[in-house]
């Protein structure tokens, strides 16, 4: 898990942590020196460096003839570069990788919130599968404009939906919000569907 205090310092402050930490989680790796390497739908099996040079060694040998994700955030390395000379050793520092990495994906969440038209969680969802990708609606979002200012959802932290899921819906005349029909219990007695039927008189 990366750690809390180096995205608070190191991410694009036009992303609420919120959103860093679960865009990580889904798209990204633990390890900085993380390097994936994908020819067409197929993932490369490339050795695990141990050090940066060996990770930017493995960037630099794929770099133009497959699709290379580095690091933390798994950075789309020879983005807007023309050369492999070009590559700089930022991308497998921890710091400038979440930089570059949070940046990126702000302008494809905002891409994606702004063909919903509003924010709405589906559309992180959906930046997400654009990052991984590279696309989204058939345009190749890292090279499209950035839109600007548009408001983006926070997605509700996993760990929510764990703590939600282990309070029971209060029941009787003690609610007095709505239930989700998703999370209400069963309150019908299905007992005696099988059994017998009552005699009539």
């Amino acid at each position: 898990m990366v750690d809390v205090a180096l995205i608070q310092q190191c991410a694009d402050p036009g992303l609420k942590p919120a959103i860093v930490e679960k865009f990580i989680a889904k798209a990204g790796s633990p390890d900085p020196l993380a390097v994936t390497v994908w020819s067409g739908n197929r993932v490369v099996l490339v050795p695990r460096p141990s050090t940066p040079d060996e990770a930017m060694a493995l960037v630099q040998q794929h770099v133009g003839k497959a699709v290379v994700r580095v690091g933390i955030t798994q950075y789309p390395a020879g983005l807007g570069i023309t050369d492999v000379s070009e590559l700089k050793p930022d991308l497998v520092d921890a710091c400038a990788n979440i930089r570059m990495g949070t940046k990126l994906f702000a302008k494809v969440h905002r891409i994606v919130t702004k063909w919903y038209g509003n924010a709405v969680d589906e559309a992180f969802d959906d930046a997400i599968d654009a990052w991984k990708t590279g696309n989204f609606e058939g345009k190749a979002v890292f090279s499209e404009p950035d839109p600007g200012d548009v408001k983006l959802a926070v997605p509700v932290p996993a760990e929510t939906y764990r703590n939600e899921a282990a309070i029971p819906e209060p029941v009787g005349p003690d609610r007095t919000e709505p239930v989700d029909p998703n999370k209400a219990g069963i309150r019908i007695d299905l007992s005696g569907i099988g059994g017998s039927r009552p005699k009539s008189d």
